[in-house]
Parts: C-alpha cells; structure tokens; sequence
C-alpha cells in the first residue's frame, strides 16, 4: 500500500489559516464606520419630524416614523418642485454620462486597435486632460457657452458632461489587454465589417471596463454641482444637489423656513438611484475580474 508523506501533501499554513493582523482590522472597521455613520444619521434623522430635528439629536431615534410623510411633503413642496429636479438630473445622467460612455468606448477602442500617426500625442492630451481638474474648466466653460447663448439650458450641463478623459484612458488600457487582434482578423477574414466587429465582438468583451466608465461617469454627473451652479439661473432646470443646496440655504438663512425635514428626506431619495445603479451593474464587474482570473 502507498504510504502518503503528510509533509508533501499538506496544504500551506497561510492558505487554510490566514493570519491575521489586529491593527490592519481596526483600520478597516475605522474606514466603514467613516462611511456608514454618515449615511446611518441621514436615514435616522429623515425619519423625524422637523420638531423632533431639534429636540432629538444625533443618532438618537425619533418618537415617530416621518420618512414616507417627509418624502411625500418633499414631492409636493412648491408644486413638485423636487420631482423636477429629479427628472433633470436623470436626464443629466441619461444624456451626458451616456453619451460619455459611448464616445469614450468609441474613442478608445479605435485608439488601441487602429494605426494612426499622433497616437501619442493623443496618448498624452488626455493624460494631461486626466490630470486637470473639473473646477478648473468650469469658468472658461461658462464663458464660452455664454457666447454661444447655452447658458441657463440644459445643453450647458449636457454637452461638458460627454466629455470623459478618464473614461477614454480606461477603454484604452482596457481594449489591449481584452480584444485579442487574432479574434478581429477571423472576423475580418469571414466578412464581418468594422461595425459588425465592434458592435457584436468587441462590445461583449468590453462589457466590464464599459460599465466602470458609465459607473464612474454616472456618480459625476449625479453629483455635479459646481458647474450647474454656475450654468443654470433658472430653478426649473436645477439638478438635485443643487436645488437640496438652495432648500439647505433657504432653512438656514434669515426668517428661515421650517424645511430641514424635507431636505434630509430629499437626500435620502437622492442616494437611492446610485445605490441601486451599483447594486444592479455590479455583476459585469464580478464577470470581469472572473474571466482575468482565468486568463492564460
């Protein structure tokens, strides 16, 4: 009978027992509590009423539970001024990250797959274009819309929005390491052309680094507020973030108006979108990072 030498077929102490380290633990339970208290006070004190907002502090719970009152008084508040805001910033979103994501999936697999004289010159603008930051182009983007006469529409939020250097980077690095040549040259060689290849082959392979670019460009448009604020006079055409600002603004100011409850309940709202666009787009990501893992 074959004798088994334990010591040749036993499995590594650091896989079946990983070590484990206290300090880096109490980093990471510092870093979720950093991330988690925040958005655990905004849905406790949303469920308040705005007396029980000054009588009942901190992340102690209210008497009462207020948060479908506060969100249906936040919907009707001067006329469903709020679900404006809402269906502005889905169109914000809809439009300009989008759009971002198609130009820069576009944009990047044509850099990474097509010959063409400049590609480092390309290569390095939007390097460079990466590198500066948004605020910094926000007021030479205000004086250029406003001799075009955009400004105070929603082309001014639309039309910066398309632009995303990031995301045309990520497609870039993404569709080398990702779109086999071999596999495009089988499918020129059968007939396909260039669109067929790129809308049906190249696509399905980039499905992951294309949902991290619409992810990314989704959450800056979701949470842009410096360029709307500076763009947009008319309230009607205010995104979330800046109209919850001006209602922040409204309840803290002189002869302020009872209204704290309906701006914490409207930030709750507002989170609930990108929450769910995570929660549902994560898959592509897990897809993604499975498929590396096997790639020989």
């Amino acid at each position: 009978m074959r004798t088994i030498n334990p010591k040749v077929h036993r499995r590594p102490h650091s896989i079946t027992h990983p070590r484990k380290s206290i300090a880096l633990t109490l980093i990471m339970i510092l870093f979720l509590a950093y991330a988690l208290v925040p958005l655990l006070w905004l849905v406790i004190n949303a469920n308040k009423t705005q007396t029980e907002l000054f009588t009942v502090s901190g992340l102690a719970p209210g008497g009462s539970f207020a948060l479908f009152d506060n969100i249906v008084a936040t919907f009707t508040y001067r006329d469903g001024i709020f679900g404006r805001w809402l269906g502005n910033t889905l169109l914000y979103v809809v439009a300009g990250a989008g759009g971002a994501t198609f130009l820069a999936t576009l944009a990047g697999y044509g850099l990474a797959k097509y010959a063409m004289p400049g590609r480092r010159a390309y290569f390095a603008v939007v390097l460079g274009a990466i590198a500066v930051p948004g605020t910094a182009l926000a007021v030479p983007t205000f004086l250029l819309f406003s001799r075009l006469g955009l400004t105070d529409t929603p082309w001014a939020i639309i039309i910066p929005s398309l632009i995303s250097p990031f995301g045309l980077y990520l497609i870039w690095v993404y569709t080398l390491e990702s779109v086999p040549k071999e596999l495009l040259e089988a499918a020129r060689i059968d007939g396909a052309s260039e669109m067929r290849i790129f809308f049906t082959i190249a696509i399905r392979l980039l499905a992951p680094g294309i949902v991290t670019v619409a992810l990314f460009a989704i959450v800056a448009t979701w949470n842009n507020y410096f360029l709307p604020l500076i763009m947009l006079r008319d309230p009607d055409w205010y995104p979330l973030t800046v109209g919850l600002n001006q209602w922040s603004a409204q309840a803290s100011g002189v002869g302020a108006e009872p209204i704290y409850h309906l701006v914490l309940a409207g930030s709750v709202i507002t989170i609930v979108p990108i929450i769910a666009v995570f929660i549902l787009l994560q898959r592509f990501w897990q897809s993604g990072l499975s498929t590396g893992s096997v790639k020989g």
